[in-house]
């Protein structure tokens, strides 16, 4: 029975002493790696209404959305040649800190909604 409890004495040992050992070991710090740092790039959107005034730096246009008349201004990356009051315009823009910035403006015409009116029917005898 001595023999028992020597040996379970000396696996006490060993196992206590193996927390004591893991536990004096402190964390590495953690090196940064900025090589591998996610850069996010802001989406791009576009917006497409007739210019209300433009100058090189930047362009304000009407557009209609649901019926409701909204005035967009945008900071342009470049002077833009070619475009005027009164143009019909598509512009590819980004949101950056509340600012809108045109990186592309283009002209483009504007589809004409076709009105349909509705059919009359002939009716024999009556001119």
């Amino acid at each position: 029975m001595m023999k028992k409890a020597l040996w379970v004495a000396v696996g006490l040992f060993f196992v206590l002493s193996t927390f004591t050992l893991a536990a004096d070991k402190t964390a590495s710090p953690v090196k940064a790696d900025l090589s591998k740092t996610n850069i996010v790039k802001a989406a791009k959107m576009h917006a497409t209404g007739k210019v209300v005034e433009i100058s090189d730096a930047f362009v304000k246009i009407e557009r209609t959305v649901k019926g409701d008349i909204e005035t967009m201004e945008f900071a342009l990356e470049k002077p833009f040649a070619g475009i005027s009051v009164n143009d019909s315009v598509k512009i590819e823009y980004t949101e950056k800190d509340g600012n809108l910035t045109a990186s592309k403006v283009s002209k483009v015409a504007l589809k004409k909604k076709e009105v349909k009116l509705p059919e009359t029917k002939s009716v024999p005898g009556k001119k």
